[in-house]
């Protein structure tokens, strides 16, 4: 089993941030945290890096269904959605596959959720 679900596209870096938003809205996730990884590493590090931006896509009903059955599932939380340049006009997303990242939890109630969420990501995948 994959941890991640990944389509390439061809589309500027910017406007497959901007696609990828619109896509994750309307599957009912916001965004809640953005890292340019791009950025960090160069402030950090001094190192050059491709455009590289980790989307923290966050789905509140389903969040709230999955720490009142979990606790401590907000370590894994939020659901991350990676857009990667490859290439000018060359980029790659990927989104977590909640399904796998359950499976270290022993909490079947989370099963049928994680199920729902990779349902909602794998649709974003898809429609880019």
């Amino acid at each position: 089993m994959s941890y991640h679900f990944s389509k390439t596209i061809q589309l500027e870096f910017d406007a497959a941030i901007a696609k990828v938003t619109d896509e994750l809205k309307k599957e009912g996730f916001g965004i809640l945290t953005e890292i340019d990884m791009q950025a960090a590493l160069k402030t950090k590090l001094g190192v050059d890096f491709r455009p590289y931006k980790i989307l923290g896509a966050c789905n509140p009903p389903f969040a709230h269904k999955a720490v009142s059955a979990e606790p401590h599932i907000g370590t894994m939380l939020p659901c991350n959605v990676v857009v990667q340049e490859h290439a000018p006009g060359r980029v790659e997303v990927s989104a977590v596959d909640p399904a796998a990242s359950m499976m270290a939890i022993s909490n079947a109630a989370l099963g049928d959720l994680a199920g729902e969420v990779g349902e909602k990501l794998k649709r974003v995948i898809e429609a880019l």
